[in-house]
């Protein structure tokens, strides 16, 4: 995509989202892909999301808290965390990336565009969270939880009981069979030492190997044990 292009296009999409931007330089940084970032000797140049991503992280996670304490008042902390888990994880910043259409914004190296990396969920849950870092510097607290609560609370209202813990589910499928608990193995780390990303393996006797992310290894042992019970037919 040309510069002038993305310029252009990120006007349309600060009028999308309801915000206008005193700094419109942020924007384009939450959606400057690394590939895409080019730093000058002299220390000028584009910065990628990465710094922003890495604050969005931690808003995200206090206003999502938030809105949770105020629609659950009642509920205990262990099933406010399972609904927190669930609606933080990278699966849902993909799919309000998709919604927002933040694709056809980022800004990528040639042969991530050649790749198909528009359509990578993982960069559009990292765009999603850089914009969220965005709006908070530009606009303060509220403004990134207008954003916030315009695609997180339709999920909240539709949401029933709290998910089930997906390492415990998967335990007890097991359990249940006579089989040999879940085996869970971290097979690779990756990112900054301030903000690591697991990768980790869960094995099952008579199903194949799954893995999962998350920036912390139990994150990602959940996430891999969800994805074997999706392929066991249990996940809801």
């Amino acid at each position: 995509m040309e510069s002038s292009k993305v310029e252009t296009d990120l006007t349309g999409l600060a009028r999308h989202i309801g915000h206008a931007f005193a700094q419109p330089a942020l924007l384009r940084e939450a959606l400057t892909h690394p590939s895409a970032a080019v730093r000058r000797p002299d220390g000028t140049g584009d910065n990628s999301y990465q710094r922003l991503e890495f604050l969005g992280d931690r808003v995200l996670g206090l206003v999502i808290a938030d809105m949770l304490l105020q629609r659950y008042p009642n509920e205990a902390e262990g099933p406010l965390a399972l609904r927190h888990v669930d609606l933080v994880r990278r699966e849902t910043l993909a799919d309000v990336g998709r919604r927002l259409d933040l694709g056809q914004y980022l800004r990528l190296a040639k042969g991530e565009e050649a790749a198909g990396e528009r359509d990578n969920p993982t960069l559009l849950a990292d765009a999603c969270e850089a914009l969220i870092g965005a709006l908070y510097v530009d606009g303060g607290l509220e403004a990134a939880r207008v954003l916030i609560e315009a695609h997180w609370a339709p999920m909240l209202a539709a949401a029933g009981h709290p998910p089930q813990d997906a390492k415990t589910a998967l335990q007890e499928w097991a359990q249940a069979r006579a089989l040999a608990l879940p085996d869970y193995q971290e097979v690779e780390r990756s990112g900054p030492p301030h903000e690591p990303m697991f990768t980790v393996e869960v094995r099952l006797e008579g199903q194949p190997v799954e893995r999962g992310e998350g920036r912390s290894k139990r994150l990602a042992e959940q996430a891999a044990a969800e994805r074997l019970l999706r392929h066991l037919g249990t996940a809801g």
